[in-house]
């Protein structure tokens, strides 16, 4: 029987993703990837999902490219073989980044090329002790920027650090990763997903299209053109969300003393 590449867990309003080829390491073959491409981008569809848990079964989260995974195709020349990897796995990051639910990440073990980058495509992200990422590509000949490490990396944890580990393809620590506000915690590897459902939770507690035009806002502004730009953005979103009947339902609620009930309206 075909091994499924990825579960997928309903929590009332929350899924739980993981990665599914444990005695792999989680590499990327060629299945697992079409499986996230396919998640991330039907969630812009998908409103009743609010939050995304992005795990991984396993000793560890991925090990990175799966080279025995992809099937070649004999009438494809080498560089177009490449470019269709790429474009693949490069388009599972694009769309976590699009969907408009937050995807917090709760990884263990080794996170190495394009699993690195699936952590730092992910809004939020918890470490186990034990986990240890980097951009492995510069160790087997290529560069070392790849599969949006050279934009998401930089924008996490400043130049300087990004580029001691871009240029050398060296493992970074949790330990590293939590001084460098790369991770929000690290937390023992059994209490990863009650730590990430324990965010999520508080996630579910602000109004739908508020998390949704947050997140949307923190993707639009970490690129904006300038201060005013970012404040004329986050203007017309306040002013939008104040239309709505939730943020009418969240004012009864506060003078009522009770929690909100949404209607995603």
């Amino acid at each position: 029987m075909a091994e499924n590449p990825i579960t997928i867990t309903a929590r009332g309003e929350i899924e739980i993703v993981a990665l599914n080829r444990p005695a792999r390491l989680n590499a990327m073959n060629e299945p697992l990837i079409a499986a996230l491409l396919e998640y991330f981008t039907q969630l812009r569809d998908r409103p009743e999902v609010r939050v995304v848990i992005l795990r991984a079964e396993g000793r560890a989260f991925c090990a990175g490219l799966d080279l025995a995974g992809w099937p070649r195709d004999p009438d494809a020349g080498p560089v177009h073989q490449v470019w269709h990897t790429q474009r693949m796995i490069a388009s599972v990051m694009q769309a976590m980044r699009r969907c408009p639910q937050p995807v917090i990440a709760a990884a263990q073990g080794p996170a190495c090329g394009g699993g690195f980058s699936l952590l730092l495509a992910s809004d939020v992200r918890y470490a186990a002790p034990d986990l240890r990422m980097n951009a492995a590509y510069i160790k087997i000949g290529l560069g070392g920027c790849d599969m949006g490490a050279s934009y998401f990396l930089p924008r996490l944890v400043g130049a300087s650090v990004a580029a001691e580990y871009l240029l050398t393809g060296k493992f970074m620590t949790a330990e590293k990763a939590l001084a460098c506000g790369l991770v929000s915690e690290v937390v023992p590897a059994e209490e990863l997903l009650d730590t990430a459902l324990k965010l999520a939770g508080e996630m579910l507690l602000t109004s739908p299209m508020g998390l949704r035009l947050t997140k949307d806002a923190l993707n639009l502004n970490i690129d904006a053109g300038s201060m005013e730009h970012a404040f004329a953005l986050e203007d017309r979103q306040q002013v939008m969300l104040s239309g709505t009947a939730d943020t009418v339902e969240a004012r009864n609620a506060f003078f009522e003393k009770r929690p909100p009930v949404w209607g995603d309206r």
